[in-house]
């Protein structure tokens, strides 16, 4: 089976010349920098969602040591969480050709006999199993997370996350044994045979360095029809490949992007009426309920503030008016010293009609319990009648169509 060159087995079967220790090397190595900033993007895109403040916020409540997170997210600077998830969905669908190229150029040694020559091969045969399953299921999960398509079974959230630790263990075993191995390559003149190279190859129609420019016109098309979608105006449009690209969804001051409209999150206008709808405030005073109209006589602020989500598109910045968070828990007895606030919607069902806020994102003189943006009330899609708008936190944290706040430690 081993020497038959019609059997996947034998290494007759693979003839491509392109295959080699110097092209995989170069395709290992930006997979080496590209996944790190990936890991470490996707650490800060969760811990932005303050996991550990309460468990409408925690997506993974058995994460146990993996829940490390020792500092409460920041609200400066105001775009840091639109920053890193741009970057960390960006990269990530802009790596794709790279990693399909690398997996490419080491498929036949996921064939090779015997699949174990001992205790130490049989460790290192399952580790790439690992890097190379955990890699798909996270670049997988997470195009189809950015394209809004959720056929994977359970929460995206908990599958991303645990997923990347699996495949961050395997990735960071594979780097530490393989990367002085890939510089070495980089750094011959002439390439040495390895059991990557065919024994018989077939007559190149592409070399190398050409084919690393079509991997790398590959990743460069990606991520010139996915970036826009983290801009506005004509960059938006040039975002082809992303749910949220193309054109704003209407005009006016009320025409930008948004994820959930009030249709499909079952708001009933009977309920946002002026005459039906109160904020309901509760707090170490007890509890008052508020009108619009009596929240437009209240000391009135701007902020000017983006909307980040975690699907990698966001807006520029939005002028927002309201009342201050912190103004809000002063009403309920909090006049110095802001706490957190724990955040109801009118929405009834689907994640995320509720939410929490820390100390400091209540204290924070930008966050607004919003009423109008850019100059007009606020439309049902973007959260009439009133809307939470923190800085630098996640869009669903923002929450939308809010019926009561819970000033309090939580």
């Amino acid at each position: 089976m081993r020497d038959d060159p019609r059997l996947p087995t034998s290494p007759g079967f693979w003839r491509s010349p392109l295959r080699g220790p110097w092209f995989t090397s170069v395709l290992g190595l930006v997979l080496l920098a590209g996944i790190t900033v990936l890991f470490v993007t996707g650490l800060l895109s969760y811990a932005a969602y303050n996991p550990n403040l309460s468990p409408v916020n925690d997506k993974t409540p058995d994460k146990g040591i993996l829940g490390f997170y020792l500092f409460a997210w920041p609200t400066n600077p105001h775009w840091l969480y639109r920053l890193n998830q741009g970057v960390h969905v960006t990269l990530g669908i802009t790596l794709i050709p790279v990693l399909l190229a690398k997996l490419w150029s080491v498929v036949p040694r996921l064939f090779t006999l015997p699949p174990a020559r001992s205790l130490a091969h049989a460790l290192e045969r399952v580790s790439l199993l690992l890097l190379v399953g955990g890699g798909l299921f996270e670049f997988v999960t997470g195009v189809l997370n950015v394209q809004l398509d959720y056929v994977f079974p359970g929460s995206f959230y908990p599958l991303h996350f645990y997923g990347a630790w699996v495949f961050f263990a395997a990735f960071v075993a594979h780097a530490l044994l393989k990367t002085p191995t890939a510089l070495r390559n980089l750094r011959r003149l002439r390439e040495e045979k390895d059991d990557l190279v065919s024994p018989r190859p077939a007559e190149p129609t592409v070399s190398r360095r050409g084919a690393l420019w079509f991997v790398g016109g590959g990743s460069l098309l990606l991520f010139a029809t996915t970036v826009g979608q983290n801009f506005g105006g004509v960059l938006r449009r040039t975002a082809l490949l992303a749910p949220h690209g193309g054109g704003e969804p209407g005009s006016g001051p009320n025409g930008f992007q948004i994820n959930k409209t009030a249709a499909y999150a079952g708001i009933d206008t009977a309920e946002t009426a002026e005459d039906a709808w109160r904020l309901v405030l509760t707090g170490r005073t007890g509890t008052i309920r508020l009108s619009r109209a009596q929240l437009n006589e209240l000391p009135l602020h701007s902020s000017a503030l983006p909307i980040a989500c975690v699907e990698g598109w966001s807006t520029p910045d939005q002028w927002w008016r309201g009342v201050r968070l912190r103004d809000l828990a002063a009403l309920v007895g909090y006049e110095d010293d802001p706490p957190d606030v724990f955040v109801e919607s009118l929405q009834r069902h689907g994640a995320f009609r509720k939410a929490a806020l820390r100390a400091n994102q209540v204290a924070d003189p930008r966050s607004l319990l919003a009423l109008h943006v850019n100059g007009e009330e606020l439309s049902p899609d973007h959260g009439h009648p009133a809307r939470i708008i923190v800085p630098a936190a996640p869009g669903v944290l923002n929450t939308k169509w809010v019926a009561r706040m819970t000033f309090g430690d939580l």
